[in-house]
């Protein structure tokens, strides 16, 4: 039986190799941050729109976003990223989880799930082209 040999093997193999390094894992982990921020930011404007402070405050409905009273929560919420590829939109307020999953006693006022859901095809379209840049990089640099 005759080997067969497979053209640009090395070449093939050597640019392999880079789509699984650290330029891949660098831009990928960039596309996911900035992504995340996306999501910060669509959950920051689903708590802050049409919310009014002090004494006209008016609680949102179950179900609904919470309205801004004070600022806490809105301005508690950060994009953390505790290891390459791995990305956390969260809020510090202290009553934060109350709120997006509620209690026995309050319904629920989702802001990051809604958030998340709102961003999903531009999460994924972000993801797409940091991948598809570095495979394109891949084949320019000749392996």
């Amino acid at each position: 039986m005759a080997k067969s040999r497979m053209i640009g093997a090395k070449a093939h193999a050597a640019r392999l190799r880079k789509l699984s390094g650290e330029a891949m894992v660098r831009a990928v982990s960039k596309a996911l941050f900035a992504a995340g921020e996306a999501i910060q930011v669509e959950a920051q404007i689903s708590i802050t729109a049409g919310a009014v402070s002090g004494k006209k405050h008016v609680p949102s409905s179950p179900g609904q976003a919470p309205n801004q009273d004070t600022g806490v929560l809105a301005n508690n919420i950060e994009v953390t990223q505790p290891a390459p590829l791995v990305v956390e939109v969260s809020s510090n307020a202290p009553y934060a989880a109350a709120l997006e999953f509620g209690t026995s006693k309050m319904a629920s006022r989702p802001y990051m799930q809604p958030a998340r859901d709102a961003k999903r095809t531009e999460v994924t379209q972000l993801v797409r082209q940091a991948v598809d840049q570095a495979v394109r990089k891949s084949r320019s640099s000749g392996g």
